[in-house]
C-alpha cells in the first residue's frame, strides 16, 4: 500500500469514527443536548481537528446520506436509458436491496437513525439543502434548461415522498419484508405518472 493510500484511508477511519461517535451520543442523549466538545472528548480529538474533518455538527449526521449525494445525475449519466426509466429502476433496486435511502429497511439502528433526523429541526433543514443540491445536479444531468429543472423537481419530490412513506409504515410497525410489494407498486405509480424525460 502507497503512503498516500494508507493516508487516505487513515483519514476515512477517522472520518468514521468521529461520526459514529457522534451519532452515538446524539441518540443516546438528542442532537441538542450534545456539544461539538462532547462529540470531540468522546472521539478522543480536539475540536479543530473535528471541524478539520466536518464543518458542521449536523454533518456530523448526515455524511450517512452524502454518498447518496448526487446519486441521481449520476444514475441519468451513466444510464443507456431514458432518465426517467434508469431511476425508476435504480429506486426499485433500493427497494430490492433494502437501501436506507429508500426508507424500506427496518434494521433498529437504521430506524434510530432516520428519527433522529426526521425530529431534530437543524437536520431536517440540513437535509433539505442537500436535496435541493442533488435536485441541481439532477437538473444539470438532465440538460440545465427549464424542462431539465421541471422533471429534476418532480423526481427528486415523488423519491423523497416514496422514502417518508416507506419510513412512516416501518417505523408505525411493518416489517420491511411486510412493506416491499407495496412499495414497489407506489414507485410503479409513482414512477408512471412521470413524464418519459
Amino acid at each position: 500500500m502507497t503512503v498516500t493510500g494508507l493516508r487516505e484511508r487513515k483519514k476515512q477511519q477517522t472520518y468514521d469514527a468521529l461520526s459514529e461517535a457522534a451519532i452515538a451520543l446524539f441518540l443516546k442523549r438528542g442532537f441538542d443536548e450534545v456539544s461539538v466538545t462532547d462529540i470531540a472528548e468522546a472521539a478522543n480529538v480536539s475540536k479543530p481537528t473535528l471541524f478539520k474533518y466536518f464543518p458542521t455538527k449536523q454533518d456530523l449526521v448526515l455524511h450517512r446520506i452524502a454518498d447518496h449525494r448526487h446519486e441521481s445525475a449520476r444514475v441519468v449519466t451513466a444510464a443507456g436509458v431514458p432518465p426517467v426509466q434508469a431511476l425508476r429502476e435504480h429506486f426499485l433496486a433500493g427497494l430490492t436491496a433494502r437501501d436506507p435511502i429508500t426508507g424500506l429497511n427496518d434494521h433498529p439502528q437504521v430506524l434510530a437513525y432516520y428519527r433522529l433526523v426526521f425530529t431534530t429541526p437543524a437536520l431536517t433543514t440540513r437535509l433539505h439543502q442537500f436535496m435541493d443540491d442533488d435536485e441541481r445536479a439532477l437538473a444539470e444531468a438532465l440538460g440545465g434548461d427549464l424542462t431539465g429543472e421541471l422533471l429534476a423537481a418532480q423526481v427528486v419530490s415523488v423519491q423523497r415522498v416514496l422514502s417518508r412513506r416507506n419510513w412512516e409504515v416501518i417505523t408505525a410497525g411493518q416489517r420491511a419484508a411486510d412493506r416491499y410489494l407495496d412499495a414497489v407498486t407506489e414507485a410503479e405509480t409513482a414512477f408512471d405518472g412521470l413524464p418519459i424525460g
